[in-house]
């Protein structure tokens, strides 16, 4: 058994969501500047540029890469050998959240009661989503999720009788009704199976997964490239400017099901989906 103080946990997640929101993940920065050189309208193509330039701004002025700096997602994953010692860990994590955007100097955009709106001033609570793992390790993964995009994501139930094009037609369908609303070019997460809730959290969770990583499984790596052509085909574009990137990438998450129901989750990341992780 492994004993490790919550604290430890409440100054790396503290450390992570500074970092989250000053840095973009590994590749994403590269994949824009890739985009830009294939984008066939002058317009999106300064565009992508210009968001280029905001990432290396952000970086070397050590300011968040965009202004709505989320509220703040938590994965852990826990090694089942790990115990807990010096409190609560759901307090850490919330302890953690608050200084890392207070004293980071991020924005404070969490309300406490969804109808009475008082803002909580320490981004807090956070979500938090725990997995229990083997070994003696905790993976901690932060991902701040602003709602410019989180607000055009969309869930259907579909049956099981549904085919691969009619979730692909879903999704490409949602990213449609969005437009310009998430700020693309974007990032799509796509859950597939689980219960009605499941099917969310796999979609977000496919949002970190690394932009290089294709679904191990041929049948929904295709699904991805499916989905990804054919958005870009939208002709949404940049900003909403028309051309021919609109998403950067796409990842499925699949689980498990019941025989009666194919849930369908789609959540949306824009152009600073951002997550950041250490492993303690």
């Amino acid at each position: 058994m492994r004993e490790i103080d919550v604290s430890v946990i409440k100054e790396t997640i503290s450390r992570l969501c500074v970092n989250a929101n000053l840095y973009l993940p590994n590749g994403m920065k590269e994949k824009i500047q890739s985009c830009a050189e294939c984008e066939e309208s002058g317009l999106c193509k300064g565009v992508l540029g210009d968001i280029v330039r905001n990432i290396d701004c952000a970086a070397e002025m050590g300011v968040p890469v965009c202004q709505d700096t989320g509220m703040a997602i938590v994965f852990l994953e826990i090694g089942q050998e790990v115990h807990f010692t010096g409190g609560s860990l759901t307090d850490a994590v919330n302890e953690g959240v608050a200084d890392g955007y207070i004293g980071g100097k991020l924005r404070l955009s969490v309300v406490g009661d969804p109808l009475e709106r008082k803002n909580t001033n320490s981004n807090t609570p956070a979500i938090i989503y725990t997995n229990i793992t083997d070994g003696d390790k905790v993976k901690i993964t932060v991902a701040p999720k602003g709602f410019g995009s989180e607000n055009m994501s969309a869930l259907k139930m579909f049956t099981p009788s549904a085919s691969k094009k009619d979730i692909v037609d879903f999704v490409v369908d949602v990213v449609s009704h969005a437009g310009s609303n998430p700020c693309p070019p974007i990032v799509v997460g796509v859950g597939i199976g689980g219960d009605f809730e499941y099917s969310a959290m796999l979609a977000k969770k496919a949002l970190c997964r690394d932009l290089a990583v294709r679904n191990p499984d041929p049948v929904y790596a295709e699904m991805e490239q499916q989905m990804l052509d054919n958005i870009n085909a939208l002709g949404i574009g940049s900003q909403g400017f028309g051309g021919t990137v609109t998403a950067l990438y796409v990842n499925i998450e699949k689980y498990a099901t019941h025989i009666a129901g194919l849930p369908v989750a789609v959540n949306i990341g824009c152009h600073v989906t951002r997550h950041a992780e250490e492993i303690i």
